[in-house]
């Protein structure tokens, strides 16, 4: 195991050292948090496909092959899917807005009076969706060094708090840009090819396992819609998401950037699938699903490619992790402490505020006050998919609405859409208290909820003030928008 284990801690310093080199570039509060918006096509591209493509994708998509063969890959299909949604249809509008928050974006549609619930809102799913990637260096370090579970976490955890606190989005970028090239290589170019061969090829494969688990709708009509309603509209949604928007260099790149991601994450979804289907032909009884993927690349990879695959789960845990710890820390600090402060400013038509430059400083510790608030609650927790259903049925139960509703329908109102933040998001939350957090009932009821009162208090209050709306709109076609000194070097990527 020493190559291995040399491949994981050279893998991890060039982490830490991405760290320090983001940090000379991070001068600016946009570079800070947005990467100065200056990302060509190529990072864009690169980063988008790491973040939404985390251990869940990695790890507990081979799980799910395991469990159900081909139709094991919905779950990172739908994801794919959402991002193509994203990046076809509306992150070309959202680039151009030139914000840094969803909230900020809720209070250009509606008059700046939507902006502190769905902070709270989207700060509870970035806090989850952090935990639940922080919690699964414990599987991982667990198969390399045999490490006690609080130990691992807090080892993970605390690299990647340091490489974002140091860059921020800058030292997040080109680590991801690192770790989607690991994932490629060793998921896609190594894993994948041998674990069909080990499992004796497809024909094999086909002869020793049930029908169903080459059906691609095996995993069942009702899983996949549900798959959809949290992850695909999870996807159009989420900060964490927008955030890597709003580090686009034009909308033109994030359009087609988006959209190249989105495909690599079909093809991810496939292999995962493949690869955990291979995995039921040469390990029929294990205890756990999830144990798939660890079991197949510690018995069957060759030494220094199983470091390699390894790697790259670390590089899928690592990027989504710490592009939820900047959302919830950039949402934390702009969203709720500035409002409730009473210091929070609107941006400018260039996505500036007046002393971005002096703020530096505050972003980075709430990065690390947020960082230790992670990893202790990860400590604290055992179940990364309650943690991971609890993030996205937060999210879509109480924002789906009022953002997708703000973006298409002109008559929907701030008093509609703080209505069906706190009903929908109360609403979820009682009904996993009743039918149980992994039910699918609270995310359905829910997100109906909040569509009814936002549909009927928008219709029973005055409609938006127009110049509101004319502001909006011009801010949405990027028409008087500069360009910010800072973007004029750009990073072709």
């Amino acid at each position: 195991m020493a190559v291995d284990y040399t491949v994981i801690v050279v893998y991890l310093a060039g982490m830490l050292a991405m760290g320090w080199w983001g940090m000379r570039r991070a001068r600016s509060k946009s570079d800070f948090l947005v990467a100065g918006r200056r990302l060509g096509p190529a990072m864009y591209s690169g980063t988008m496909a790491a973040i939404v493509l985390g251990g869940a994708s990695t790890i507990g998509g081979v799980g799910l092959g395991y469990q159900y063969g081909l139709s094991g890959a919905w779950m990172v299909i739908t994801i794919g899917l959402g991002l193509l949604a994203l990046s076809v249809f509306f992150s070309a509008r959202i680039a151009r807005l030139k914000v840094y928050t969803v909230s900020e974006m809720l209070d250009l549609r509606y008059g700046g009076r939507a902006g502190f619930i769905s902070g709270v809102v989207m700060w509870a799913y970035t806090l989850m969706l952090a935990v639940t990637s922080t919690i699964a260096y414990a599987t991982i370090f667990d198969v390399l060094f045999d490490m006690n579970r609080t130990l691992a976490i807090v080892i993970g955890g605390s690299i990647v708090v340091a490489y974002s606190t140091l860059g921020g989005m800058w030292s997040i970028t080109i680590t991801d840009m690192v770790q989607f090239v690991v994932k490629t290589i060793g998921v896609l170019l190594l894993l994948l090819p041998i674990a069909v061969v080990k499992a004796g090829g497809f024909s094999e494969m086909k002869a020793k396992l049930p029908t169903e688990y080459f059906d691609p709708l095996g995993i069942g009509g009702e899983t996949i819609f549900t798959y959809v309603l949290i992850y695909t509209f999870g996807m159009l949604i989420g900060q964490d998401i927008w955030q890597r928007v709003f580090t686009a260099r034009s909308d033109t790149t994030a359009r087609w950037g988006g959209t190249v991601a989105g495909t690599y994450c079909l093809v991810y979804a496939v292999a995962g699938a493949v690869i955990g289907t291979a995995a039921k032909v040469m390990y029929p009884k294990l205890p756990s699903a999830d144990a798939a993927f660890a079991t197949i690349v510690k018995d069957e990879l060759p030494v220094g490619v199983r470091g390699l695959v390894l790697a790259a789960a670390l590089a899928a845990v690592m990027s989504t992790s710490s592009g939820a710890l900047i959302a919830c820390a950039t949402v934390a600090n702009n969203d709720i402490w500035s409002r409730l402060r009473g210091a929070v400013r609107s941006p400018g038509p260039d996505g500036e505020h007046d002393g971005d430059h002096d703020e530096v400083k505050g972003n980075r510790a709430f990065i690390l006050v947020m960082g230790v608030a992670v990893i202790g609650t990860a400590i604290a927790l055992n179940n990364v998919v309650e943690a991971l259903t609890v993030a996205y049925n937060l999210l879509v139960g109480g924002l789906l609405v009022p953002i997708l509703g703000g973006l298409l329908w002109k008559r929907g109102t701030a008093q509609g859409a703080l209505a069906s933040v706190v009903v929908g998001g109360l609403s979820v939350v009682g009904l996993m208290a009743s039918f149980g957090i992994l039910a699918n009932e609270p995310v359905y009821l829910g997100l109906s909820a909040s569509l009814v009162v936002y549909v009927a208090v928008s219709l029973a209050t005055p409609a938006t003030d127009p110049a509101v709306l004319r502001a909006w709109r011009e801010r949405l076609a990027g028409r008087g928008v500069p360009v910010p000194p800072a973007e004029v070097a750009e990073v072709s990527g």
